[in-house]
C-alpha cells in the first residue's frame, strides 16, 4: 500500500509535477472562490480560452510558451474588457463575439505546418515536462496572487457583499473586479504551461464551486478551495501514472469530481440555492 502511495513520486520529473500542481492549486483556488463571488466564471474562461492566439504565434516564432500565454492574456483581457463595454449589444454578447473571434484566430493559425507538434502542449500543457525554472516562475506567480488577496481581502468583501456602499467605505467595485481579472489572467498564464490553455480554469472554478456547497463562511471557504485544489492535482497525478493518461486532464477531471462529490452532500445549514448564494450569505 505505501508502495502504490509512493511509487508514482519517486522520480525527479513526477516530483516536479507534483511540486507545480501544488503551487497552482494554493493560488487557483482561492482565487476561484473570489471569480465565482463576482460571477466572472464565463469571463475568467474567456481569458483562458482567448489567449490560443499568443499562444500559438509563440509556438511558431519558437519563443517560449509562457511568454506567448502573457501576450495571448492581455490581449484576451483587453478585447474582453472592450467589448463588455459594448452595453447595446449586452455584455454576454459582446464578451462570446470577442472571445469566439479570438479563438478563431488562434485556430487558424493553428493549421500552419509548424504548429501541430506543440499543439497539444499548448491546449492541454504537459505537466511532466515541467523543470527548475518553471517551478520558480509559477512559485511567484503563486506568492503575487496570495499577496494580491491578502492585501486586497477587505475591498473585495466590501464590493461582493455590499457594493452599494462599499464606495463609502473606502472600496470601488469597478477597480476590485479589474483587479480580479488580472490575477485571473496571471494564474492562467502560469497554469497553462501545466494544465494548458483549455484546462486551467477547471481549477480555479472548480475547487471553488465545491468550496461553497461545503462551507457557509468566506476565510474557512478560501482554504477549503485551495486544499481541494492541491487534492485535484495529487489525485490527478496518480489517475496520470496509474492509467497512462495525460496529466492535465486527470488533474481537470480530478477537479470536476470533487465539484460532483460536493454537490451530492446534503446542503449545509443556513445555506442558499447555490455555492454562490452560500458564499454571498457569509458575511
Amino acid at each position: 500500500m505505501i508502495d502504490a502511495l509512493t511509487e508514482p513520486f519517486s522520480q525527479g520529473i513526477t516530483q516536479r509535477a507534483l511540486v507545480e500542481v501544488l503551487l497552482v492549486a494554493v493560488a487557483c483556488g482561492p482565487l476561484g472562490v473570489w471569480v465565482v463571488l463576482y460571477r466572472q466564471s464565463y469571463t475568467a474562461e474567456s481569458i483562458a480560452h482567448a489567449m490560443l492566439p499568443g499562444l500559438v504565434v509563440a509556438s511558431l516564432v519558437g519563443a517560449p510558451l509562457l511568454g506567448g500565454a502573457g501576450v495571448g492574456a492581455l490581449l484576451a483581457v483587453a478585447c474582453i474588457w472592450l467589448a463588455a463595454r459594448q452595453r447595446e449589444l449586452g455584455t454576454d454578447a459582446a464578451v462570446a463575439v470577442a472571445v469566439t473571434a479570438l479563438v478563431g484566430l488562434g485556430a487558424l493559425l493553428a493549421l500552419e505546418p509548424e504548429v501541430p507538434a506543440r499543439l497539444g502542449e499548448i491546449l492541454f500543457g504537459d505537466l511532466l515536462s515541467i523543470h527548475g525554472g518553471d517551478l520558480a516562475l509559477t512559485g511567484g506567480a503563486a506568492a503575487i496572487v496570495l499577496a494580491a488577496l491578502a492585501a486586497l481581502h477587505r475591498s473585495l468583501a466590501l464590493a461582493a457583499f455590499d457594493p452599494a456602499t462599499a464606495p463609502v467605505l473606502g472600496a470601488r467595485p469597478a477597480l476590485v473586479e479589474i483587479a480580479v481579472l488580472a490575477l485571473v489572467a496571471l494564474a492562467v498564464v502560469v497554469a497553462s504551461r501545466a494544465l494548458g490553455n483549455l484546462l486551467a480554469i477547471a481549477l480555479i472554478i472548480a475547487p471553488a464551486l465545491a468550496a461553497g456547497r461545503l462551507t457557509a463562511r468566506l476565510v474557512p471557504s478560501l482554504v477549503t478551495a485551495a486544499a481541494l485544489a492541491a487534492a485535484a492535482g495529487v489525485a490527478g497525478l496518480y489517475v496520470s501514472y496509474y492509467l497512462d493518461v495525460a496529466g492535465g486532464a486527470a488533474v481537470a477531471l480530478a477537479a470536476l469530481a470533487l465539484t460532483s462529490l460536493a454537490s451530492g452532500r446534503p446542503r449545509l445549514r443556513g445555506t442558499r440555492r447555490s455555492p454562490v448564494d452560500a458564499l454571498r450569505g457569509a458575511r
